[in-house]
């Protein structure tokens, strides 16, 4: 498959940029910073330098034109309100929309376990505002045509990926997650069509990721 990575220089797009290409499919790293492009190829995918926070749904378009799939692993990494919801929100629902646009079929959202409407953390808490813009996003998402499916890890951690998962992990019970499991389980549901419109939510555990699939 041709396969878009959104925020290409993210720790999970790098460790899921060199598993996309040992399995064969042909990869293209979307990066703000030209600097970061010696870092992106080293993966052995193509870098292409964008910013999704200023690229209209056109222009996204263009760039996904001949694609097969997109993986949104983009965000603003804290900050402003205004900004998590310039690319947590709108630059992702951008893309969603110039994917239909393009005739890219697949699209998998690497999203959070707390991104659902059940789960609010207080509107005085900052992190409040991330998860209104990736709730946004995620059900502007099952609302598409797109053939998606939105990954909820739990707290990201450094830790190596077992390729195993805990599928009872919930928000805010413990819930931490490798950002290298994020990576393997992105190429696992890539092109299965086990993972096809479902919400998964995950975190570290011991059930194999293809055993966790054919239980769905």
């Amino acid at each position: 498959m041709r396969v878009t990575i959104f925020g290409g220089h993210g720790k999970i797009a790098l460790l899921l940029a060199p598993m996309l290409v040992e399995a064969g499919h042909e990869v293209t790293s979307v990066i703000r910073n030209p600097d970061h492009v010696g870092d992106v190829e080293a993966t052995g995918a193509t870098a292409r330098v964008t910013s999704v926070e200023d690229a209209d749904e056109h222009a996204l378009a263009d760039l996904l034109a001949g694609q097969d799939a997109v993986v949104w692993s983009a965000g603003a990494g804290g900050g402003s309100p205004e900004r998590t919801y310039a690319v947590d929100r709108d630059a992702a629902i951008r893309s969603m929309d110039a994917a239909a646009r393009a005739g890219v079929g697949r699209y998998v959202m690497v999203s959070f376990s707390g991104s659902s409407p059940d789960v609010l953390v207080p509107e005085d808490n900052p992190f409040r505002h991330y998860q209104d813009a990736k709730i946004a996003a995620d059900e502007h998402l099952r609302s598409t045509g797109l053939d998606w499916t939105v990954l909820g890890p739990g707290t990201l951690t450094l830790e190596p990926g077992s390729g195993s998962v805990n599928p009872g992990a919930g928000f805010n019970d413990g819930d931490v997650t490798s950002r290298e499991l994020v990576a393997q389980v992105a190429v696992a549901v890539l092109d299965d069509r086990r993972a096809s419109r479902r919400t998964l939510v995950f975190g570290d555990g011991d059930v194999p990721v293809d055993d966790w699939l054919a239980s769905l």
